[in-house]
């Protein structure tokens, strides 16, 4: 059984926002307005804070994920994503998801790897869902627009075991 304990702090920090990091993608993927934005929000929150996977280690990052949301602290904090670098902002936060998955796996059961897996990608599908996007006045609007669904593949095969 994987627990926090098994982590440096700097890796522990990391693998708390990346169900964040996770719907960042999303949001990236296909930016829209800031109500789009605020709903893909909400509903990653409520991912994140909400597993569908009890295996220790995903329950006790929920666990640090409500504690710091009650505390009103950004999960997200020290992380952005830069446009200074070679890789777009979409690719680094593709990186970071797969770096803080192999962290999990170095030290993870298969099982809870799979299950922290997992909860990214629902973290991701749920900010996608939340909102429709395109269309004019909610006419002609699509609930998964194709960039979103394309980043979706993307955040599957970051977190997918090698």
């Amino acid at each position: 059984m994987t627990t926090k304990k098994d982590f440096s702090e700097e890796e522990w920090t990391r693998i708390v926002r990346a169900p964040f990091v996770a719907g960042l993608a999303i949001s990236l993927a296909d930016r829209g307005g800031p109500i789009e934005v605020a709903k893909e929000s909400v509903a990653m929150m409520k991912a994140a804070t909400n597993p569908s996977s009890r295996e220790q280690l995903v329950a006790e990052v929920a666990l640090d994920i409500q504690s710091e949301v009650q505390e009103k602290r950004n999960p997200l904090k020290g992380y952005r994503p830069t446009s200074s670098d070679s890789a777009s902002p979409g690719e680094q936060v593709l990186a970071e998801l797969g770096a803080v998955q192999a962290i999990v796996a170095a030290r993870a059961t298969p099982e809870e790897t799979a299950a922290f897996g997992q909860w990214l990608v629902d973290s991701a599908q749920a900010a996608a869902d939340a909102a429709k996007e395109g269309g004019f006045m909610g006419f002609g609007a699509e609930q998964v627009s194709k960039g979103e669904s394309d980043m979706l593949d993307q955040v599957r095969a970051a977190v997918s075991p090698s």
